[in-house]
């Protein structure tokens, strides 16, 4: 054992004694501890954000969607979609819709929607799996057309299964009259995210096409990729092999708004909560120094027997050093008992309409833990620099008269 660190560690053990410089220290280490908590656990928040986001919007649509330029329906399509899995690799599934704006009306109510006909035999979107009540559409069905729709439209217009409801759309050329479909209601789901549980509404394509007057035209294309790093990539390739009048956009690009808040947040919200360490590091500071005006006594009489300022400069880090460990060990004990709790058990509830989820999200990443440590650790030793130079430049005779 050095003579810096036993010297320290005695210096800890008496200051036990002093009340006053006890709390001052347990004030810093709690500093540290509460810093680096809080910044541990909102960098997982915000992971956790980012990831429950992507999920649910990327598992409920497509990877890529193919449109026509100003809404124009897409004829061929069967030849188009043959071309696509042909010639462009990293594709793995493609399904045809047809999707426009209209009206839903019940016995109670009238709301708007977003209807779209999707092939039951063929689809890539995910959305039979959020199907909280009754089953999804069915391609071989009798009688009236089947329809799905969202747990909060469902209760705005006090549908239940079975209901009949009808569908008005607008016409696709000015001279021809409006369409009214009636529709079974034969299931109910729920993404967590109001911006699709709000108004998106799912029916057969065939049926689709004929509300809308499309005949065999189609609106567009709903696209997987094999691999979403590389879907502006496959996007590209796309839109160069099919040409006007098709327009593909990724998901990212559809929901351009909501990514963006994500990521800024996780560039804003790290920044502003570092300012909680930085505080309590600083607080490092005022602690050492009163420690050094106590220890001022000792510190002339450690000089007066030949210790050099280089010791005396380690003793004062060293003590720094044990705040730094205790405040941010216990700071990462702290994050992973209360992100763990919250992953459990959600204890923090959200409204789902304007955060897309009903509980905050936790996404526990090692990383996290590490790059707070550093960083924690870093700026913990940077302000242990002032009071051990200032312990290190004190003159002996000084410090013995007046210690």
């Amino acid at each position: 054992m050095s003579p810096s660190w036993f010297i320290a560690k005695r210096y800890i053990q008496a200051h036990r004694k002093s009340g006053f410089l006890s709390f001052i220290t347990t004030i810093a280490i709690l500093g540290v501890m509460l810093g680096t908590a809080a910044l541990i656990i909102t960098l997982s928040v915000l992971d956790g954000f980012e990831r429950e986001i992507k999920e649910k919007v990327i598992n409920f649509t497509s990877h890529i969607e193919v449109r026509g330029f100003q809404n124009k329906p897409l004829s061929d399509y069967r030849q188009s979609i043959e071309r696509v899995r042909k010639e462009i690799p990293g594709v793995n599934d493609i399904s045809p819709f047809a999707a426009r704006e209209g009206m839903i009306r019940s016995h109670d109510a009238v709301d708007g929607i977003f209807l779209k006909g999707i092939d039951p035999d063929n689809n890539v979107l995910n959305s039979h799996q959020h199907i909280i009540k009754g089953r999804t559409i069915s391609s071989r069905h009798e009688g009236l057309a089947e329809i799905v729709i969202g747990k909060k439209l469902a209760n705005r217009l006090s549908a239940d299964i079975g209901a009949k409801l009808t569908v008005f759309a607008l016409p696709r050329d000015s001279g021809l009259q409006p369409r009214a479909l009636q529709f079974q209601l034969v299931g109910i789901y729920e993404s967590g995210m109001a911006e699709f549980d709000d108004i998106y509404a799912y029916t057969g394509l065939r049926d689709a096409q004929k509300l809308f007057q499309l005949g065999d035209d189609v609106t567009g294309y709903d696209i997987l990729v094999n691999d979403i790093a590389q879907v502006d990539k496959v996007s590209q390739q796309i839109q160069d092999l099919l040409g006007y009048p098709h327009y593909a956009r990724t998901v990212f690009q559809l929901y351009r708004n909501l990514f963006s808040w994500v990521e800024l947040q996780k560039k804003m919200s790290p920044i502003l909560l570092s300012l909680i360490i930085i505080v309590a590091t600083v607080n490092i500071i005022g602690t050492l120094l009163m420690f050094v005006l106590e220890k001022t006594h000792a510190i002339g009489i450690l000089k007066s027997v030949g210790a050099g300022p280089k010791l005396i400069s380690r003793i004062f880090r060293f003590h720094g050093l044990i705040i730094a460990v205790l405040g941010i060990g216990l700071g990462n004990i702290m994050a992973y008992i209360l992100c763990y709790l919250q992953f459990k058990f959600k204890i923090i509830s959200l409204p789902s309409d304007i955060y897309y989820m009903d509980a905050a999200p936790i996404l526990i990443r090692p990383e996290n833990f590490l790059l707070v440590t550093a960083i924690a650790f870093i700026l913990c030793m940077l302000t242990t620099l002032l009071p051990s130079k200032a312990a290190a430049k004190l003159d002996s005779v000084t410090a013995l008269r007046f210690g």
